[in-house]
């Protein structure tokens, strides 16, 4: 499984998360190292963000994903469209703290992996191509690998290249945040 995460967001400078916002246009240097190094995808799904959906579109243009609504961000409730700036200091939290830590009317990391984990357990032993989002990815890699909270640690870039192998007998991730140095 390939998880990419969408170009940059045009968020203004605001926590996007379930808001609908466009990416900015793709660097052409990544998008040609993603095109090359994965080729033409058997099976290509998306968030339905548009943001994910321009990504998409960036790197197949001939191709229609399937829009898998599982896959948007986490919601960050009444923290969405926050600039960062002023987003609340919730102070230190253990990163299990932070895991279960859910914004007012939102949802927290854990929430997230257990709503992406049931459509991720469609695709084992699949080649499919995934675009989505940061923390989508983060949490498909803390269920895969069952690193729990943990997994909140790793760094995931815009048009980064996640791919995680899922087989009945284990899983492994074999690239993490891979980006054109």
């Amino acid at each position: 499984m390939s998880l990419i995460r969408h170009a940059p967001a045009q968020d203004g400078g605001c926590l996007a998360g379930r808001r609908d916002v466009p990416a900015h246009p793709g660097d052409a240097a990544q998008i040609e190292a993603l095109q090359a190094l994965l080729g033409q995808p058997d099976v290509l799904i998306s968030s339905p963000a548009q943001r994910c959906l321009q990504t998409t579109n960036m790197l197949w243009p001939d191709l229609k994903p399937t829009e898998v609504p599982s896959l948007w961000e986490q919601d960050f409730g009444d923290w969405e469209g926050t600039p960062y700036g002023e987003l609340p200091d919730i102070g230190l939290l253990a990163t299990s703290e932070l895991a279960a830590h859910r914004p007012p009317n939102g949802e927290s990391f854990n929430d997230l992996r257990h709503r992406i984990s049931e459509g991720l357990k469609n695709h084992i032993g699949k080649d499919a191509t995934i675009i989505c989002h940061a923390g989508v990815i983060r949490a498909a890699l803390s269920w895969a690998l069952d690193l729990g909270p943990s997994a909140l640690s790793f760094a995931i870039e815009p048009l980064s290249l996640t791919q995680i192998e899922l087989t009945s007998a284990g899983n492994r991730a074999t690239r993490v945040n891979w980006t054109v140095s």
